[in-house]
């Protein structure tokens, strides 16, 4: 198993596979190569290696140097098999065997047969399995899922520890999966010296520039360093005698039933929104991303019954997203 620590290649391959060998397609005997580890849970598609023997010619498959193994290319390969061709075009790729799996999910995303969402979430699960310190939304992107469905799957299923309480982003930094030590040193940064640049803070106490301000401005307003949520029995407070949480739950069903339009008339008569281009953006903003019921209910059946799943995953990554937003909100209003 490949370390589970700072892997930049193997996160690299993410976005843009680095150990293919760039010398150009070889020639390869087809009898000397073997089926390699799909992330497709169904095997190939007959009907696509069909269409694929009418093809006058075969784009390169791609294949695991060591192991001659197929990492992109299975339906060409057997569709070359039952034209009765002895070569094939290869180009090689030279990582370990983890690093051609993140290789194989990758090259059936950009291209070829969509995998399923049954594919997508096995080869997370595989992923995580390896690269247990990758963050939820690097797994997303090596997998084609949202970053909340990649979460749900690391709690669902058994996985190896996390090294160091950390995990590796899309961007190749480590950051630490609970925040609370970042806003406690933050918070002793500012004791120290209140007038500090939040930027000098966040470099102090290794956390972001955004997190350093909201430290901040819960130390300002009287309130621990700590979001609510991070903490713990260890912490000595009870996380519900923040007013923010305790409203949060409130207002989540008694708001439920709020209409865009009637907020709308009332938003574009206050001054501090009609009169400021911020203001009018938002509103704009809104306008183009809220969604009526009644407008959904009636093109709901456009969607084909093979993108249903998908769609579904991503009308729950956009609950996820104006959740977290209502959040956000309903903090700052406290």
């Amino acid at each position: 198993m490949p370390s589970n620590v700072e892997d930049p290649q193997a996160e690299s391959i993410v976005l843009a596979p680095t150990s293919r060998d760039d010398t150009g397609p070889v020639w390869v005997s087809v009898s000397s190569l073997s089926p390699g580890d799909s992330p497709r849970l169904a095997g190939e598609n007959p009907e696509h290696v069909v269409l694929l023997v009418a093809a006058r010619e075969l784009p390169p498959i791609t294949v695991h140097r060591s192991t001659m193994r197929v990492i992109d290319g299975m339906h060409r390969l057997r569709a070359a098999k039952l034209r009765g061709d002895e070569t094939i075009p290869v180009t090689f790729f030279d990582g370990d065997e983890a690093q051609a799996f993140l290789l194989s999910v990758h090259a059936n995303i950009k291209h070829g047969l969509p995998l399923s969402l049954a594919d997508r979430e096995a080869a997370a699960i595989r992923i995580l399995s390896h690269y247990p310190q990758w963050s939820d939304r690097a797994v997303a992107a090596a997998v084609g899922l949202s970053p909340t469905t990649a979460s749900s799957i690391r709690r669902r299923v058994a996985l190896p520890a996390e090294l160091d309480g950390s995990r590796l982003g899309r961007d190749g930094r480590v950051r630490p999966i609970d925040g609370s030590s970042g806003r406690r040193r933050a918070g002793a940064v500012i004791a120290l010296n209140p007038d500090a640049p939040l930027r000098a803070i966040a470099q102090e106490a290794g956390i972001s520039v955004g997190t350093a301000r909201d430290v901040r401005a819960r130390l300002l307003a009287g309130h621990d360093p700590v979001l609510p949520v991070q903490r713990g029995p260890a912490d000595g407070s009870d996380p519900s005698s923040e007013p923010a949480p305790a409203l949060r739950n409130r207002t989540v069903g008694a708001r439920q039933n709020v209409q865009w339009p009637s907020v709308r008339g009332n938003l574009i008569r206050d001054p501090a929104v009609k009169y400021a281009e911020s203001g009018r953006a938002f509103v704009r903003w809104v306008d183009a991303h809220v969604v009526d019921p009644s407008e959904w209910s009636g093109i709901i059946g456009a969607v084909p019954p093979h993108w249903r799943k998908s769609v579904a995953e991503l009308a729950r990554s956009c609950a996820g997203a104006w959740l977290a937003m209502a959040q956000e909100l309903e903090e700052k209003a406290t």
